[in-house]
């Protein structure tokens, strides 16, 4: 299995001004960088981050998928996405925010029981309200 996470830069580094945004951005960030250095232990091939800045051309650095929405008849794509992509080459985007904590923070609960090294991430408060 081969994963992608694509974060806005902005709102990583906190320079749209919703910290809100930021700390969930950032946990998202943690989270993955987390599996990434166990993720042999539950099967994922290999892990991606790419921080997104405005007029990048959708982000996509590894696996070949943008989400886009259309707002005010403008197609608009979206910057904060996890891909996955399995085995059989299927796809599954995950766009909000709330999936891709779900997805993370399972993963993090999956190699939390093959080691006995503390794995877990201290979540924001913005996100564990999310993940409940």
């Amino acid at each position: 299995m081969r994963m992608e996470l694509r974060v806005c830069k902005h709102c990583y580094e906190g320079t749209h001004g919703n910290p809100e945004k930021t700390a969930i951005t950032q946990d998202m960030v943690e989270c993955a960088e987390r599996i990434r250095e166990y993720k042999d232990l539950i099967g994922i091939d290999s892990l991606y981050i790419t921080r997104v800045a405005e007029g990048d051309p959708g982000g996509e650095e590894t696996l070949p998928a943008v989400v886009a929405s259309i707002e005010n008849d403008r197609i608009t794509l979206t910057d904060t996405q996890l891909v996955m992509e399995d085995d059989q080459q299927n796809m599954l985007v995950y766009p909000e925010p709330t999936d891709i904590l779900d997805v993370l923070t399972r993963n993090i609960d999956q190699i939390s029981q093959q080691t006995r090294q503390d794995v877990n991430i201290e979540l924001s408060e913005e996100s564990i309200e999310l993940v409940r």
